[in-house]
């Protein structure tokens, strides 16, 4: 299962409109960090390595709901660190869907039973919950016992009160087909999510766990075999099916960084959410002055084994736009 249908049909009128005004670089999903703090010190994560007096600082909700329409992409998540450690991560929320975007709010989880009141159902507003596996793995992963048990709680919380809940899971060197297929069948069967996005985990530099990412035959051989046996079709992805035939080797792409752009408190993150080479102050200078032929795998080393989707999705999502017998593949899916 692909995005919903009117989230699909608002997101493919605005690629039409992109592509009739000639345009061919354009955002699809901004990724918005207002803080880079996080209550939680994963083993595999570089986004908390911040000196102290940046972790302590906050985005102003006019600064960052200015990014957001400066980019004019119709979706954007928010992320961090943890973005429910924002004193005003409601008020955001709450202005970025009166301005109709679709909103991602991606969060461990912990702090949603203090912070849920600030937030209301839209169709608008969905939570990104991260779950990497089930109790064992996922607690491992966080490095904290306890973490699952919360986030399960608070997901059920959520969908209790109405809201729209996805689930965001990262694979690693650790994972195997098996442990891949728990956790999915976990969260679609058991908790009943409204739907999934998976990634294998990329090597941030700074991250205190260097000996865990996975090379890129390892994440074709891995996903192969946990899609295997009709699983794929049954589990309710966030996926475009040709970005999941990306992850299983059956087909390849360029990495489209500028189409899922990062700004956070330093900026607009040049190439991507993953790297650091600089920032800029507009979207537009983003897209004008970063070599983007420099970035992709086989042309930085940085990239030789990255199959994020926040590089790839967008690619397979463009493709799919091209072609009417994909088009009509992700329909199918919705």
């Amino acid at each position: 299962m692909g995005m919903p249908l009117r989230q699909s049909l608002r997101v493919g009128g605005y690629v039409l409109r992109n592509k009739l005004a000639g345009r061919t670089r354009y955002p699809l999903i901004m990724e918005l960090e207002p803080l880079y703090a996080c209550n939680l010190a994963c083993a595999g994560c570089g986004k908390i390595q911040h000196p102290a007096d940046v972790l302590k600082q906050r985005m102003p909700v006019a600064q960052a709901v200015a990014a957001v329409r400066e980019s004019g992409a119709p979706m954007v998540s928010i992320a961090g660190g943890e973005p429910l450690m924002h004193p005003q991560i409601g008020e955001l929320v709450a202005e970025l869907i009166r301005m109709k975007r679709y909103v991602f709010l991606c969060t461990n989880a912990a702090l949603i039973p203090k912070k849920i009141d600030k937030f209301a159902p839209s169709r608008y507003f969905a939570w990104a919950v991260h779950i990497d596996g089930l109790r064992e793995r996922h607690d491992a992963s966080v490095c904290k016992e306890g973490v699952f048990d919360q986030a399960v709680e608070a997901i059920r919380m959520c969908q209790e009160r109405g809201f729209r809940v996805t689930t965001n899971t990262t694979v690693f060197n650790t994972d195997t087909p098996q442990t891949v297929i728990d956790v999915l069948d976990y969260l679609n069967d058991d908790l009943r999510v409204d739907q999934m996005m998976i990634s294998p985990a990329y090597a941030y530099e700074k991250a205190p766990d260097q000996d865990h990412f996975l090379g890129v035959q390892e994440t074709r051989s891995l996903f192969r075999k946990a899609f295997a046996d009709g699983r794929r079709k049954r589990w309710r992805f966030n996926h475009s099916p040709l970005f999941l035939d990306f992850l299983e080797g059956k087909a390849d792409f360029r990495c489209t960084a500028w189409a899922i752009p990062s700004y956070s408190l330093k900026g607009w993150q040049r190439p991507c959410y993953l790297m650091d080479d600089g920032y800029t102050a507009t979207y537009q200078e983003l897209l004008d002055t970063t070599d983007w032929n420099a970035y992709g795998r086989g042309r930085d080393d940085r990239c030789a084994n990255c199959m994020a989707h926040c590089g790839y999705e967008p690619t397979a999502v463009f493709a799919t736009m091209g072609s009417l017998k994909q088009s009509l593949r992700a329909m199918r899916s919705v």
